[in-house]
């Protein structure tokens, strides 16, 4: 049994096959393709598609205008690329505490730690569960801060009946290989403001922007840069194998939530084990499904015995040397870290695969 899986259709094969042989590799027609069908088909607002999605939280702070000296409000429950991109801006990565029952940025702790220093705020939305926007974005707008959603893990996710990536000012994907969709690496800033999505266009190429630079007699176009730009447009070869990928990214998360209703209709009086909360106001898009545990070191030594793999993906990055190691008192985070832990939940689990799990864990541990 695997715990993630990598999914690339037979159209995805096809068409990289196609791009392949067009000798087109590069940023081109296909780029433009795949950021239409992420607009149309999943209700992302003004999709730019870039080399990963670190690039896209790099590139977010960038048009946000964050810089050295301000400070960037972050959980620390998330993978290193969060407090990294905050980093490379040259900002400074503030922590705030986290929903031991879901995983997700507390927005009165966000609250409580805004100073006249803050520019941004990134939620992060653990295992592909939304974090509590209404609050969040009030909060922000009261202190006109920029709101950068970090959706690595919830794409195909909702908030009140709007999909996550309409809702901020900023939302960043990840198309990395074991993501819902993947493009083999990649992903997408989406932008609420047409003038975002236009400038991030323009600096994922060094700056250029390719609507408006005009052809020339020599061979390069004309243009003129007037600030920093970088290298991370998405190639053609990408966003072929997304196009395909996304014809059946429904079907895939369907099957992620199924498993999840059983897993949380069977393990709901499980001794030890407690569910996370799940709001009928919001679709998760279970990218993870995790539970909270005691014992944990004996809880995944049981399920390992038998061939069932589990892990906490991502422990709290604010232990690291270089977000300066733990420093602040956050009590909801120190509680979900001792306990968290997630179990498989991906679109190739069998029926008798998911019965193994559940069975092993309602046997104990």
């Amino acid at each position: 049994m695997d715990f993630f899986v990598t999914h690339v259709s037979e159209r995805s094969r096809v068409l990289a096959g196609e791009v392949l042989a067009s000798e087109w590799l590069s940023e081109g027609a296909k780029v433009r393709e795949f950021e239409a069908a992420l607009a149309s088909r999943l209700g992302l607002a003004s999709p730019v598609c870039v080399n990963s999605g670190t690039s896209a939280l790099h590139l977010s702070l960038a048009v946000a205008g964050v810089g050295p000296g301000d400070e960037v409000i972050i959980p620390a429950q998330t993978f290193v690329a969060t407090g990294l991109a905050v980093l490379m801006v040259g900002a400074t990565p503030v922590f705030a505490d986290i929903n031991p029952r879901t995983g997700n940025i507390s927005p009165l702790s966000v609250q409580g730690r805004i100073t006249d220093r803050t520019r941004a705020v990134i939620p992060v939305h653990w295992a592909g569960y939304p974090c509590d926007m209404a609050e969040i974005l009030e909060v922000c707008r009261d202190n006109q801060i920029a709101v950068i959603e970090d959706a690595a893990h919830a794409l195909g996710a909702e908030y009140r009946g709007r999909p996550v990536g309409s809702l901020s000012r900023f939302t960043c994907f990840s198309f990395q290989a074991i993501k819902h969709l993947t493009t083999g690496d990649g992903g997408a800033l989406c932008c609420l403001d047409e003038g975002d999505a236009s400038r991030a266009r323009a600096i994922r190429w060094f700056g250029i922007d390719r609507a408006k630079s005009k052809p020339s007699l020599l061979g390069e176009r004309e243009f003129d840069l007037t600030e920093l730009g970088f290298k991370y447009h998405m190639n053609d070869v990408a966003a072929a194998i997304g196009l395909g990928n996304i014809e059946t990214l429904e079907g895939r998360l369907a099957r992620r939530r199924e498993i999840a209703t059983i897993y949380r209709r069977e393990l709901s009086h499980v001794p030890g084990l407690a569910l996370l909360d799940s709001s009928p106001d919001r679709i998760h898009a279970y990218w993870l499904f995790t539970v909270l545990v005691e014992n944990r070191a004996a809880f995944i030594r049981k399920l390992a015995s038998q061939g069932i793999p589990s892990s906490v993906v991502h422990l709290r990055i604010d232990r690291y040397s270089i977000f300066g190691g733990i420093r602040d008192s956050l009590p909801g985070q120190d509680d979900f870290e001792s306990r968290q832990v997630a179990i498989p939940v991906h679109e190739r689990l069998s029926g008798e695969q998911v019965e193994s799990v559940i069975g092993a864990i309602r046997a104990g541990w």
